[in-house]
């Protein structure tokens, strides 16, 4: 890091230096955040638009262990990730 006398800079020169440093901060920051993508949980519902099927197919499917669901108190969640690689390619 910089060290900055600040008796000797001139007000310009001190708010282009904050700018820089809050400006190489946001960088590092974004790119941690990018770095991690987060897994989107999809509720029952939203995984049966998402792969145009009932709600009854979806729970099927969770209890074939077709699809792996997740769950918190009485909800039931899937993560986006593992619904689309539970598609498997036709010939």
């Amino acid at each position: 890091m910089s060290t900055y006398q600040f008796t000797t800079l001139e007000p310009e020169t001190l708010s282009e230096a904050i700018a820089a440093a809050v400006k190489k901060q946001l960088s590092d920051l974004t790119a941690e955040i990018v770095a991690k993508p987060i897994d989107e949980l999809m509720s029952r519902e939203e995984a049966a638009e998402y792969l145009r099927v009932s709600i009854s197919t979806i729970n099927n499917w969770r209890r074939s262990g077709k699809l792996v669901a997740y769950g918190l108190g009485n909800r039931v969640f899937f993560k986006r990730s593992e619904v689309e690689s539970s598609l498997t390619k036709l010939q």
